[in-house]
Order: C-alpha cells, then structure tokens, then sequence
C-alpha cells in the first residue's frame, strides 16, 4: 500500500511539475529588438499576443498568436537555458563596421530579467536560433 502510494505521489507532483511550466509561459514575456542608424525593430511577445514596432515613429501592431504558433515558440523556449542567455557569443561580428543592426534577445520570467550580449540581425547565437527565427516570422506575416 505504502508503494502504490508513493507512485501515485511521484505521478502526482510530476504532472504538477510539467504543467506549471507551461502556466509560466503566461506570464513570460520575450522582447527581440534591432538596431541601427535605418532600422528600428522591437517584437514582443507575451502571452499568446505579439506586438510588433516597425520604425522609430510607428504605433506598435497587436495581433494573437495562433495555437499551433505558440505551441512552437513554447517547446523552443523550453529548449533554451535562461540562466546562459547572458553569456552566449555571437557567431558573426558585422554589427562592429554597421553590416548588421545590433540585435537583443530579452526574457523577463518570473520578475527576473535574462539578457542576451549584442548580436547581428538574422544571426543569433545557435541556442536560440529556432526561438529567435520564430519571433522574426512575425514580422514577415
């Protein structure tokens, strides 16, 4: 008896475990932003919403995010290590002699704030490609 409540325990705060991660994604909030002396791009996304500010002058566009989207962006940033965000390299160097806006990968969880080192536009570090290249697609749409 003492056995099969054990497992039912273990099964129990497990399910609790996987579920609350996704809940965090709620309340989780990933900002992208590029600059440079022509381009002004900021993507943020929180929340199954995304809001995209194309220009320095522009009003930011507010659209939902569908669920297929979302599940995407959840199981990529389930894949990222936030605590290494800060200490990631970028893998090119164009941003020095203006051949690529500088870029920033920002994620405030849980009121605490990772953020990446300066990047080219287009070109993050590879652990955080796919989430950064799914952020980029909002743009495109």
């Amino acid at each position: 008896m003492r056995i099969l409540s054990l497992l039912l325990l273990t099964i129990f705060i497990g399910t609790s475990c996987s579920s609350q991660k996704i809940t965090d994604m709620t309340t989780t909030q990933m900002e992208y932003s590029a600059v440079s002396r022509g381009l002004y791009k900021k993507i943020l996304v929180q929340n199954k919403t995304v809001s995209i500010i194309n220009g320095k002058n522009t009003d930011a566009v507010v659209s939902k995010i569908s669920d297929a989207k979302w599940k995407q962006i959840v199981t990529e940033f389930s894949k990222v290590n936030l605590e290494s965000i800060p200490t990631l390299k970028a893998p090119t160097e164009k941003r020095f002699y203006d051949g690529a806006a500088i870029a920033n990968l920002k994620v405030v969880q849980n009121q605490k704030t990772y953020e990446t080192q300066g990047f080219d536009n287009g070109n993050p570090p590879k652990e955080i490609e796919k989430l950064v290249n799914l952020l980029l697609d909002f743009t495109k749409e």
